[in-house]
């Protein structure tokens, strides 16, 4: 896949005006956003990642355009379980509705940020070393039943604000008052931080975590910085929308760890089986590849989709199950 210096500054550049746009016509003005607003504003986000998959299929075919949206679709899976600790982090700091947008959004842009890190130094390590897949794919099978274990663990428990957030209460002068949407405020003219940048620097560190799974996952898919650069990015854009759009409906997604669990088991698995495929190290068959089948762009993107169908329909069966039993007991 050939992509110029000069594609990546236009792409680079409508993803900044976008988030720009975002923020200066929704979060500038603190406000709660109705669940109509969130809806077609996540609409127009998915339909732009859409478009632009169809541009990728246009330009460099359908192969890449299968990474992408498998990709895309992947990313969008895990930010939406990401959103499940984005609700702890709120809850914990007790934030006003109102300014929450402003904290999501400029979470998502860090977020971003380091996530283009993560990309550049996944994409030099593949290019220097094939054997990095092997590290990628037992990673990504660890983090798999890791999060069968989370999951299974006692629900109702709140983590505390976490050690990167009681290190800067320490170090820096805080303050539990909110100053409207302000980050930093003057208190009988001392300078201090509000538990709005508390928030932030905690999404900011979940990020962090995010993206260890994240980018191992999509270079499972494809190998292109591009594509791995842009599927996150549009899968970022229009989270903050997504987090009021369904805020109220992630615990009924009881499912999802598991069904994302399986993406990442799978993926985990066609990583190995790259590794093995293209082998270099010494101590496995003499540093010969070894005749594996691949597993290709086209039955990943078929797997991923049907596991998320198949966890949603099963959340929303459970949820209703669970909804007649208790109705069936207040009868009693």
């Amino acid at each position: 896949m050939h992509v110029t210096p000069l594609i990546w500054l236009v792409t680079i550049a409508v993803i900044a005006a976008l988030f720009v746009f975002d923020f200066v016509s929704h979060v500038r003005k603190p406000h709660a956003p109705s669940i109509r607003e969130s809806g077609f504003w996540s609409a127009v986000f998915i339909g732009i990642a859409i478009l632009f998959g169809v541009v990728v299929f246009a330009l460099w075919g359908p192969q890449y355009g299968g990474e992408y949206f498998a990709g895309y679709v992947t990313e969008k899976a895990l930010s939406v379980d990401n959103l499940f600790v984005f609700v702890v982090i709120m809850a914990t700091f007790a934030i006003p509705r109102e300014y929450q947008q402003k904290v999501l959004t400029i979470g998502i842009v860090l977020a971003l940020v380091m996530r283009g890190a993560f990309i550049a130094v996944g994409a030099a390590a593949i290019n220097a070393y094939s054997w990095v897949f092997y590290l990628f794919g037992v990673f990504l099978l660890y983090t798999a039943v890791k999060l069968i274990i989370d999951h299974n663990k006692d629900e109702d428990a709140r983590p505390d604000e976490g050690r990167i957030v009681k290190l800067v209460r320490k170090v820096v002068p805080t303050t539990d008052h909110y100053d409207g949407d302000r980050l930093v405020t003057r208190i009988d003219g001392k300078r201090m931080i509000t538990p709005l940048m508390l928030a932030l620097l905690a999404i900011g560190f979940a990020d962090v975590l995010f993206a260890l799974d994240s980018i191992p996952a999509i270079y499972g898919l494809t190998q292109e910085p591009y594509l791995v650069f842009t599927a996150n990015a549009f899968a970022l854009m229009g989270l903050r929308q997504l987090f009021f759009l369904i805020g109220g409906l992630l615990d009924r997604l009881v499912y999802l760890s598991y069904g994302l669990s399986i993406i990442l088991a799978f993926i985990g698995v066609k990583l190995v089986l790259h590794a093995l495929h293209e082998n270099t190290l010494p101590f496995v068959n003499g540093g010969e590849h070894v005749a594996v089948p691949e597993i290709s762009t086209g039955l990943s993107l078929t797997v991923i989709i049907g596991v998320l169908v198949v966890t949603t329909v099963l959340s929303l069966l459970k949820n209703r199950s669970d909804a007649k039993r208790a109705e069936t007991e207040d009868v009693r």
